[in-house]
Formats: C-alpha cells, sequence, structure tokens
C-alpha cells in the first residue's frame, strides 16, 4: 500500500463511530502521518465531543517531531475556527519542543491578546524557543511589548516583562537541562 492510499485508509478510519479505534488509529499515525491527516486530526479535535479522542490526538501534537508539521500547526493556531482549542495546540508547540522561532511575532501577539491561558502557553511556547532570530524581529517585537505594557493588567503585565527578558536572550540552540 502507497503512501497516499495508507493516508485515505487512515483519513477513513478516523470518522468511525467506534471511538476506541478511531484512538488506535490516533497511535498508527504516530509511524506513518504527514500534513494531510495532521490537519484531519486538528479538524477531529475540533469537531469530536469525545474526550479520549481529544486526549489521543493532544498526546500526539505534543509529541510530533517532525519540522514540517510546524506550519501546519501554526496555520490552526491562527485559524479561528479552532479558537476553543488554541490552548491545546498552543501548549503542543512547546511539549513536542520543535523549533518555533520564526513564529516569535505570532506568540508575542498571543501573549497580548488572548486570555490568560492561551497568553500562559504561548508566553512558554517563547521561554522554551531556541535559533537565530533577526535582530530587527527582536527590536520590532521589544516595541510591540512596551507599547502593549502600557496597558497591561497585572498577570498579563508580569509575563509582558518575562518576555522582554526573555527574548533579549534566546540561545541559538536547544538547552538540555539534567
Amino acid at each position: 500500500m502507497g503512501i497516499e492510499d495508507k493516508s485515505k485508509k487512515i483519513l477513513s478510519d478516523l470518522k468511525s463511530a467506534d471511538i476506541e479505534f478511531v484512538v488506535e488509529t490516533i497511535g498508527q499515525i504516530r509511524e506513518s502521518g504527514n500534513n494531510v491527516i495532521l490537519l484531519a486530526l486538528i479538524d477531529l479535535l475540533h469537531d469530536t465531543p469525545y474526550s479520549e479522542i481529544k486526549k489521543a490526538i493532544l498526546e500526539l501534537l505534543s509529541e510530533i517531531k517532525d519540522k514540517a508539521s510546524i506550519p501546519t500547526l501554526i496555520s490552526a493556531i491562527r485559524n479561528d475556527k479552532y479558537i476553543n482549542e488554541r490552548k491545546e495546540l498552543v501548549a503542543s508547540c512547546w511539549q513536542n519542543g520543535l523549533g518555533y522561532n520564526e513564529y516569535l511575532p505570532l506568540f508575542i501577539d498571543l501573549v497580548i491578546n488572548s486570555d490568560f491561558l492561551v497568553a500562559f502557553e504561548a508566553f512558554t511556547v517563547i521561554e522554551n524557543m531556541y535559533g537565530i532570530i533577526p535582530e530587527e524581529v527582536i527590536e520590532q517585537e521589544t516595541i510591540k511589548i512596551e507599547m502593549a505594557l502600557k496597558v497591561a493588567d497585572g498577570q498579563k503585565e508580569y509575563l509582558l516583562n518575562n518576555v522582554l527578558t526573555i527574548i533579549k536572550d534566546i540561545p541559538e540552540e536547544i538547552r538540555f537541562t539534567d
């Protein structure tokens, strides 16, 4: 069976009414997933009323190690269709440990404009960022944060002050701690 046929079968299996079968199928995606399936999983996360299925999808998203999945995940975070899943989608970014440094402005916008729970998850993504970020991006984001600080409440003010410190010292490579 080719990759396209496997993807079609997985997409079909995800539509099953059997919750345990769907959870099992999600487990199989770890070995043979792709971005078409990832988007279908995010749609399923949005559409399903079953907590077991949501939990399986979120576990998978938090363990993704394929950098090609980053644009799909970022697109879902930006899409207001998934606003109810945004907190979990953002959390999966820091949990999976992939490099999101190119999306620093998005995560700063989330800290500034989102409710505290989403803002805290976005803050955690920033806190775990690594990679080279152009100085002009740091400068632009610093100005944006300083403007937001003028109207921020206590919790947001705390997060934004910490983001200001963090973005000036983002490591180029991932740091491992014991």
